[in-house]
């Protein structure tokens, strides 16, 4: 029996990652990790929860050191080593209490989360992320041009720790100037941010809103796909032909999808996204069309990025993709099991298993019946210790 203090914690029903176990059982923890998963039995002698018990959550695609406020990214140029660092904690402590327990940041500006959260086993951090003089969020600092330069960068992130690299393979909508329906690396830059990153051990993940991005990305051979919305000149579409290349490539995509419908988007904002092509019922349908392509999908919602998008928004994301098309099972393994394996922490995260990080979720009701059940959360533990308990968050 491992030395520390032993909890046990029994429910209603456990979503073990990939399957529920609607009969319940009690998951045994110490020293951080699930020591044992009891199936089925109901012990009088510990309290029953009658929720939902899952693995923590992971989400692929945050900003912590953006504060998810009017021009977030915009001023973080600006922001200051202390402010930076009180955004990245608070931002930190809203995933946590939504029930996220892992997080891949997939941007910061000059290294800010990297430089200090390598070393935390939920955080995948990939710095800075690259982008084209002038490119893509730019202002962060890392503009890069030409194969050498390129190679470069890749290997100045893996010398500061990062778990994954990310390429800006297409201009962005928050970023006037750049555009969204194209490529902003020829095709050598890209092969070479895959050769090194791959050379050195590291998953690459690409930014792409263009179609021709997508395409680009994907015969270079990156590891991800963030967005993927398929912008053409006639506007957003996933056809068949490339849903069908990015399923059988076995690519993971991270659609980012996931709103505050109580936030409401600025007129300048939502013009932006139409002219791109970007509407909601086009990202929906869009993710819809990956899904019943068999495009392995993980869970990611770009927090941070502005009002509408929160910190701890994901299981928004998750509705969003049920109504995409996604079934709530689907979705719910986007967000452990598959984002997991997305984030190189397949062996410690996403699953309900003995040997496992005890990082653990209980909701009111059934998920996998009704998603938004994820809304509702009753606790949430890390390293099997509580931190957020039937509304409140947990003296630490």
């Amino acid at each position: 029996m491992p030395r520390g203090r032993v909890v046990s914690i029994r429910v209603a029903r456990i979503f073990d990652g990939e399957r529920l176990h609607r009969d319940g059982g009690v998951v045994v923890t110490a020293e951080g990790r699930i020591i044992e998963v009891r199936l089925g039995e109901h012990p009088d002698d510990v309290e029953l929860v009658d929720g939902t018990l899952l693995p923590g959550l992971v989400d692929c695609h945050v900003h912590l050191c953006a504060d998810a406020g009017p021009g977030a990214l915009d001023r973080l140029p600006g922001a200051t080593p202390d402010e930076l660092t009180a955004t990245i904690e608070n931002s930190l402590l809203l995933h946590l209490l939504a029930g996220v327990t892992t997080v891949r940041d997939l941007g910061d500006v000059h290294n800010a989360v990297l430089s200090r959260y390598t070393s935390s086993p939920n955080v995948i951090a990939s710095g800075t992320p690259l982008t084209t003089p002038r490119g893509h969020c730019w202002f962060l600092g890392g503009e890069v041009r030409g194969v050498d330069a390129v190679r470069r960068a890749v290997r100045d992130r893996v010398a500061d720790g990062a778990g994954v690299v990310k390429i800006m393979a297409s201009g962005g909508v928050f970023t006037p100037g750049t555009d969204t329906a194209g490529t902003q690396f020829t095709d050598d830059e890209m092969a070479a941010a895959v050769t090194e990153a791959h050379a050195h051990g590291l998953p690459i993940t690409a930014h792409a809103h263009a179609h021709a991005a997508v395409w680009q990305a994907l015969r270079a051979g990156v590891d991800g796909i963030e967005h993927c919305t398929s912008v053409g000149p006639g506007g957003a579409h996933v056809d068949d032909e490339l849903a069908k290349a990015l399923a059988d490539s076995g690519i993971v995509v991270c659609p980012t999808l996931g709103t505050d419908p109580a936030i409401v988007v600025p007129p300048e904002i939502l013009a932006m996204a139409e002219r791109a092509g970007l509407t909601q019922a086009i990202l929906q349908d869009g993710v819809g069309r990956l899904a019943r392509a068999g495009v392995r999908i993980v869970a990611g919602s770009d927090a941070g990025i502005g009002p509408a998008k929160p910190h701890g928004i994901l299981p928004r994301t998750l509705a969003e993709y049920v109504v995409s098309g996604m079934t709530p099972a689907a979705a719910l393994t986007s967000a452990t099991v598959h984002a997991a394996e997305a984030c190189g922490v397949p062996d410690r995260k996403g699953r309900i298993r003995a040997g496992f990080d005890a990082d653990l979720l209980i909701v009111e009701g059934d998920p996998v019946a009704d998603i938004t059940a994820l809304q509702r959360p009753l606790r949430v533990y890390l390293g099997g210790e509580p931190v957020y308990h039937d509304g409140h968050r947990t003296a630490n």
